[in-house]
């Protein structure tokens, strides 16, 4: 599948800014999955310095700075990306107790091993804890093939939780979200990766895009598409695997990846620091248009 996406941040201020500092995180990654084939940014007013580099994960980064009075500031990202056919089916061949994918993190020193152990540990967003054990271990029962507990654990979080996009917000606690079953994509990915972290399993979070589809006969409406996360859980011999709770479905050629890191603040699209006082008003759109020749 050829998509196009449009992703438009707008910060109205109540007062003039007088400068500030940023880094976008929001350019298509690059992997056996899915190809970037153009990305660009266009920002206004113009940078006064702009920059790239890739993060610790691999993420593309774009740094720029603003050294002018503005009240507002508009950062729109285009690409056009290429997402490969997966296969639909799992292959269960290569499926092995989630016991033994514990004990393959502990003690395995091969460089794609340590590499996934940095995903089992605590990060700023995600911390283990005995509450997410316990809802973990539901599916997680003793010698089960981890592709079918981590699936369950999945179609749990997506039967349990309700998406209630009024009831949380970035900074709300893992625990919230278990005690009261709300949120929405990202709070369900790091609870997800939580789960499995008490678990001394590994697990990412993945952020990105999902097209959605109009009802029958209904045009697409431009900028209604949003940014969407999900997780990823490492088997070895396999690789990582994707898991989408809030659809309840393995991501295919639908889904197009951003970034990765260890949870939502590894990842976070657009983030900063400015000079000036008063409020903001922020406007985010997205629009995900599927390309001829699909």
């Amino acid at each position: 599948m050829n998509y196009r996406v449009v992703h438009r941040t707008i910060y109205d201020y109540s007062e003039t800014i007088a400068s500030c500092h940023n880094e976008a995180r929001l350019t298509p990654r690059n992997f056996e999955r899915q190809s970037c084939t153009t990305n660009r940014l266009v920002i206004e007013p113009p940078p006064s310095d702009y920059r790239e580099r890739q993060d610790f994960f691999g993420n593309q980064v774009a740094y720029f700075s603003i050294q002018q009075p503005h009240k507002q500031l508009v950062v729109q990202a285009e690409s056009e990306i290429q997402v490969h056919p997966t296969n639909a089916q799992l292959d269960y061949s290569m499926d092995m107790p989630w016991e033994t994918v514990r004990a393959n993190l502990e003690t395995g020193i091969d460089p794609v091993t340590l590499d996934a152990r940095q995903y089992a540990l605590n990060s700023p967003m995600v911390s283990v804890s005995r509450d997410l054990e316990h809802y973990a271990l539901l599916s997680f029962t003793k010698k089960r093939p981890i592709m079918d507990a981590v699936q369950n654990l999945m179609q749990r979080i997506h039967t349990d939780f309700a998406y209630d996009p009024t009831f949380t917000s970035i900074a709300t606690p893992l625990e919230t979200v278990l005690k009261h079953r709300r949120g929405v994509c990202q709070d369900f990915a790091q609870l997800a990766i939580g789960c499995l972290r008490s678990l001394g399993l590994s697990a990412r979070y993945i952020s990105g895009y999902v097209e959605t589809l109009p009802p029958p006969g209904k045009a697409r409406l431009i900028g209604a598409d949003a940014s969407h996360a999900w997780f990823s859980v490492y088997i070895p011999d396999y690789g990582w695997l994707d898991l989408d709770p809030t659809n309840n479905q393995k991501p295919m050629d639908r889904h197009i990846t951003i970034a990765w890191g260890r949870d939502f603040a590894d990842v976070t699209p657009l983030k900063g620091v400015l000079f000036g006082s008063g409020e903001h008003e922020l406007t985010v759109s997205v629009d995900v248009e599927p390309l001829n020749g699909n």
